[in-house]
């Protein structure tokens, strides 16, 4: 595996300082060059609400999920605590913002686990 990005598109083009690059789990560790000048690398990046790290696994992202699914627990702390709304309301508010930050990119885990 060569350690140097080739292009032959005309069209394409490369900030090199604005990229940042994310090796899955690589054989190679060289350092990944552009015309030239080494790339910067990532051990993890955020891409459509989900962490992705070099070893392709989900930990950091259940952590990052359990975590955001415990603020909105805890913002809802008035909610949980009302003596005026009933518990068919609660569960309401409960399954639509709680378990849609916990279970955000689940679909993910399911794959992982399965391959």
């Amino acid at each position: 595996m060569h350690s140097n990005v080739r292009l032959d598109y005309e069209d394409l083009s490369i900030h090199k300082g604005k990229s940042t690059i994310l090796k899955y789990n690589p054989e190679n560790n060289n350092p990944m060059k552009l015309d030239g000048e080494i790339l910067e690398e990532a051990e993890s990046f955020m891409y459509l609400g989900s962490i992705i790290d070099e070893q392709g696994g989900s930990d950091a992202d259940v952590k990052a999920r359990i975590s955001k699914a415990r603020d909105v627990f805890l913002q809802l702390k008035n909610i949980w605590n009302s003596k005026q709304l009933s518990t068919n309301i609660k569960v309401r508010i409960f399954n639509t913002n709680f378990k849609t930050a916990l279970l955000y990119g689940a679909f993910y885990y399911l794959f992982y686990l399965n391959s």
